[in-house]
């Protein structure tokens, strides 16, 4: 990054002036597809509980224990989409702040991770919904004591899935991580490919804890999650094979 230089008084202001105005674009962005989300609010609740639904007993449903859960829970739904959707924007507008005092070369490799890094974290959300879900609802509902009725709060469940939707999310950036502390120069290749093993206990230690308490499950999280891992290093070889 370029040293950063003495500002004056009226420079900070404008600097000031434009963090507010690339804010209130973030907060625009993520009210407009809010807006456009809204009116189908119950029809993606309804979509987005489908892989719990299809393991629920025949003639259970969904319930909602609190008076007004049939209407915040889809808002709080449509909330949380708008804002993941508009995460492309808000990455945008906070570049927009960084690339001034960015080198160029450096410019390309930050929009280069900044769009692996969304593409990453959908995916994940992506991961999650189309192989986890279904495996993990239909684990729980096999293992539901005889006598009990399976009917999920809808409250409940969106804490739960969008939780989920967030640890993957994240989890699936560690290409971007692994690339990040090489580039940084925090820690070189080697020692991380040294510290192989390492990952892959770690990968499968928190497949164990964002996974039902299978090892089918738990695989299915942590052989994506250390394949990412050597997507991360290939990519930071690469780096440093070039700078050398």
């Amino acid at each position: 990054m370029k040293a950063i230089e003495y500002q004056t008084p009226l420079a900070v202001v404008g600097h000031l002036r434009q963090v507010r105005t690339r804010l209130l674009r973030c907060l625009l962005a993520i009210l407009v597809v809010f807006a456009a989300l809204f009116p189908f609010a119950q029809t993606i609740y309804t979509a987005i509980s489908a892989p719990l639904r299809a393991y629920l007993p025949a003639g259970a449903s969904m319930i909602a224990t609190s008076v007004t859960s049939p209407l915040m829970a889809p808002f709080k739904l449509s909330m949380m989409l708008a804002l993941f959707i508009a995460m492309p924007v808000i990455l945008y507008q906070a570049w927009g702040l960084l690339a001034p005092v960015v080198y160029r070369r450096e410019r390309c490799i930050a929009v280069l991770l900044m769009i692996a890094s969304v593409s990453l974290f959908y995916g994940g959300m992506a991961f999650a919904f189309f192989l986890v879900f279904p495996m993990m609802f239909g684990f729980f509902a096999s293992v539901t004591p005889e006598g009990v009725a399976m009917m999920t709060d809808i409250a409940l469940y969106l804490d739960f899935i969008l939780a989920l939707f967030l640890a993957f999310g994240l989890a699936f950036q560690i290409p971007v991580a692994t690339f990040l502390v090489v580039w940084a120069g925090m820690i070189d290749v080697q020692t991380l490919a040294r510290s192989r093993a390492y990952v892959i206990v770690g990968c499968f230690v928190v497949g164990m804890i964002l996974t039902p308490p299978d090892v089918f499950s738990q695989t299915l999280l942590a052989v994506p999650m250390w394949m990412l891992f050597e997507v991360g290093l290939l990519a930071s070889r690469s780096v440093s094979s070039r700078a050398g």
